[in-house]
């Protein structure tokens, strides 16, 4: 296996799992019963699996590492952001407006991980803050 091709893998496997994540809210804002299949509580975990494997294989093999690549750094908290977020959205969101709220917030931080992808900047929300990557 090269680069590229874990590369591809990785690019693959997260625009599944924005899509699907983006599936699943749309199925909580209607309740719908698709939610409570199986596949559908499974297939995530797997697609998720795949997309940090490959993360991990080409950090390893490229050599930058979060909090050494600030562009890195800036993926992986807006990661764990969009993780939290998104079991707000999906699970632990007491009432739909929060579900909901969770939910734009997490495509929206997700929308930000793949900016940061594509330019290697940690880019704008941080600068605003004060915060230098």
């Amino acid at each position: 296996m090269n680069y590229l091709f874990i590369k591809h893998i990785h690019i693959t496997c997260a625009a599944l799992s924005g899509s699907f994540f983006l599936l699943r809210g749309f199925w909580m804002l209607r309740e719908s019963d698709l939610l409570q299949q199986r596949w559908v509580k499974v297939v995530p975990h797997v697609v998720d699996t795949l997309l940090l494997t490959s993360a991990l294989i080409m950090v390893f093999w490229s050599g930058q590492y979060p909090f050494v690549q600030p562009w890195l750094t800036a993926k992986l908290l807006a990661l764990i952001a969009y993780i939290g977020l998104g079991t707000i959205a999906l699970k632990r969101g007491k009432t739909k407006a929060v579900r909901s709220w969770a939910l734009l917030a997490a495509m929206t931080t997700f929308a930000y991980i793949v900016a940061v992808a594509l330019t290697r900047q940690a880019m704008i929300p941080f600068q605003l803050f004060g915060i230098g990557f």
